[in-house]
């Protein structure tokens, strides 16, 4: 999860201006139960209390955060229950209509639109081999066995082996960010460092170059497909995404959306992939992309393995301890979390400038808005 900058940078400079970053606060305590959403699909606006949780701590926590001396920095937060909004506050002058970047949270949208490729079998499945989406690519560099190897879902796992990653201003993927044209050369170009599909290793490389591997067989970028698909059966209309000069998206970490329909993406992975009686997202994709294939042995951490480019995270300490809870999770604070044994989503939208002050958010997640739940309904 790295910022993104330089030549992309610039872009999403002015996209901030183009959206107003510092627009007026709106603050939403009581909402009248009317919906803002374009869409056929309306929001039904609940009370916390009326859905098993406890109002006065979720109170102290909404004030903690607008305080801003606990929780610094964050600008949304939404809580939905029974797929109901009972939470729904924004903080630091941003207001619910602003779309903001999700950063690495767009990963996660990217693995849904490949799980939706396969199911309309544009796509094999996650053993075919990368380099089969390209066979009209010439001279790709560093060549050997381990990269001829390489299959999609060691994309979806970040085990591909590639020789990237993002630490540095001299990083591969900062010099991606600075590369006008040719994203899917560059990271096929890229030497090895290891055997596909063995170690885990951050790599949005490879997630950018998922979006070519949906052109190559559906004909479009992973904007498009996601337009006309996912978006549309959501009622998702308002979005940016940062693109290089030859309009192939940033998917894997360019994506700009209302909180709100952070929420909807959510509640739609927590109802496994059904979205008003249709199945948007095939449900063996969603029960594939939160199985644990990366296990980081972290137990009693948050963070203790990766599916599909999702995140999964320890249980809830206080409930039955055995379900997982799953997350998008985006540079400076932005997160999606799925809490199936509370049938709940938090989607939260920040401008962190610490480590600390991001790690803080999961900790809002376990110590003040888990210890919320009073009874499951």
């Amino acid at each position: 999860m790295r910022v993104i900058n330089s030549a992309v940078g610039t872009v999403l400079v002015l996209f901030y201006l183009t959206i107003n970053l510092y627009g007026s606060p709106l603050k939403i305590e009581e909402p009248d139960c009317k919906s803002q959403d374009s869409s056929s699909f309306q929001w039904e606006i609940s009370s916390p209390s009326e859905h098993g949780l406890d109002a006065d701590k979720l109170t102290e926590l909404v004030n903690l955060i607008r305080v801003g001396e606990r929780y610094p920095r964050i600008q949304s937060l939404l809580i939905v229950r029974h797929g109901c909004l009972v939470v729904e506050e924004y903080f630091n002058k941003w207001k619910a209509d602003r779309l903001h970047i999700l950063q690495s949270v767009t990963k996660s949208f990217t693995s849904a639109l490949i799980g939706m490729a396969i199911a309309q079998g544009k796509i094999k499945g996650v053993d075919e081999k990368v380099l089969d989406f390209f066979p009209d690519m010439e001279d790709i560099a560093n060549m050997d066995e381990r990269k001829a190897s390489i299959r999609l879902r060691d994309l979806l796992t970040m085990r591909s082996g590639v020789d990237y990653h993002e630490n540095g201003q001299d990083s591969p993927h900062h010099q991606l960010n600075r590369t006008p044209t040719g994203w899917d050369k560059f990271y096929l170009d890229r030497p090895m460092r290891g055997d596909p599909g063995k170690n885990f290793n951050y790599d949005s490389g490879g997630v950018i170059l998922l979006s070519a591997i949906l052109k190559s067989r559906i004909g479009m970028h992973a904007d498009i497909y996601a337009e006309n698909t996912l978006f549309k059966s959501l009622g998702i209309e308002k979005k940016f995404w940062v693109k290089n000069q030859e309009g192939h998206p940033h998917t894997g970490g360019g994506l700009a959306l209302m909180t709100r329909d952070m929420a909807r993406f959510g509640l739609l992975y927590l109802n496994k992939g059904k979205w008003e009686g249709k199945q948007v997202v095939p449900e063996d994709w969603i029960r594939e992309s939160f199985k644990k294939h990366v296990d980081f042995g972290n137990q009693g951490q948050d963070v203790i393995g990766y599916g599909y480019l999702w995140w999964i995270q320890r249980p809830d300490p206080q409930g039955n301890g055995q379900e997982y809870i799953y997350a998008a999770r985006g540079a400076k604070g932005q997160y999606i979390f799925i809490v199936p044994e509370h049938d709940m989503v938090v989607a939260v939208n920040a401008d962190t400038k610490s480590g600390q002050q991001q790690r803080d958010i999961v900790d809002i997640l376990y110590n003040q808005i888990l210890p919320a739940v009073e009874k499951d309904i």
